[in-house]
């Protein structure tokens, strides 16, 4: 499947979106450009951004607004990666050395306030005070859903609710702020603005459970970071927990070692043992049952070319393989 498709439709409202980007990482402190630009420049799939301008053109609006959003999410989006890098310790990101890698931990960080603070100045841009509230809210989750993996690294007894938790905050809750921001802005009905709500939450679940996935299954030149660093940070995922649960008493104690322990020593063991006890595939089937899920939440929206890129875009986010 061509990801382009679902970007296509929304081509000019991209490059605006990319130029207030280009623009708000001005600074009079050059390496705060320099480190901004690094991680922008880098690309990424920008799927929050194209999900604030989907749902907002499904609606029928558009404008200078709208695409201030989309880049408003960008930059929160964007600050969150220098900060986790930093916390995960990562040298690899998109296929190149992650900011911490190149400058450090300290300008990482002080560059992701920069981004994080930016984002906030283009919000109240903006006037939307329920916009405010969605977004803010969104980024104290986010926070609590960092700390609470945070919490997790290399404990074994993390059950599948508590990752559901983790992965609601941390991933999917960006996902929700964009299409939730997104409706709220553009005066959706309560119905379609829940209904969008409800998708981007599900659709940020499918999305984060196939990178764990990927995390097993994919090669680090298509993935753009190394395989297996789940695994070395000792960080309790669904393959690893659903592993422990179902597979064979010796698969289940070699995955608790490896949570215990950290580090990838085993990589190719693990690797084979998630696969061997139908831990892929039973994350496989749960992105999937996601991706239904948010699909199913679009019935309230209009027919348009942007509510069929929404549908191919939570396609795509189970059929992806990186």
């Amino acid at each position: 499947m061509q990801p382009q498709a679902f970007y296509r439709v929304v081509a000019d409202d991209f490059t605006a979106v990319d130029g207030i980007i280009r623009r708000q990482l001005s600074s009079r402190v050059p390496l705060v450009e320099k480190i901004g630009d690094y991680i922008i420049s880098a690309g990424g799939k920008r799927l929050r951004p194209l999900l604030v301008l989907l749902s907002g053109k499904a609606l029928g609006c558009s404008g200078d607004d709208l695409r201030l959003l989309a880049a408003t999410i960008e930059f929160l989006h964007t600050s969150t990666l220098l900060h986790d890098d930093v916390v995960d310790a990562s040298g690899l990101r998109r296929g190149r050395a992650t900011a911490n890698a190149q400058w450090g931990n300290a300008p990482s960080v002080l560059v992701g306030d920069f981004l994080y603070a930016r984002s906030f100045e283009m919000m109240v841009e903006l006037g939307s005070m329920p916009v405010m509230r969605i977004i803010s809210q969104a980024t104290r989750v986010i926070a609590e859903g960092e700390v609470l993996q945070l919490t997790k690294i290399r404990d074994a007894s993390t059950t599948e609710a508590t990752y559901m938790e983790v992965i609601r905050g941390k991933t999917a809750m960006l996902f929700e702020a964009s299409t939730h921001s997104a409706a709220v802005l553009c005066g959706a009905t309560e119905e379609q603005a829940e209904a969008l709500r409800q998708f981007g939450d599900a659709l940020g679940i499918a999305f984060q459970l196939v990178d764990d996935l990927l995390d097993y299954r994919g090669d680090a030149a298509t993935l753009g970071k190394n395989v297996g660093d789940d695994l070395a940070e000792g960080k309790p995922t669904l393959p690893l927990i659903a592993t422990m649960r179902d597979g064979t008493p010796e698969q289940a104690a070699l995955v608790r070692k490896a949570i215990q322990q950290g580090g990838s020593q085993d990589l190719e063991g693990i690797r084979a043992a998630v696969e061997a006890a139908g831990a892929l595939d039973y994350t496989a089937k749960l992105a999937r049952e996601y991706a239904a899920r948010a699909i199913d939440c679009l019935k309230v929206l209009p027919d348009s070319e942007y509510r069929a890129a929404l549908i191919e875009l939570s396609e795509f986010a189970v059929a992806r393989t990186h």
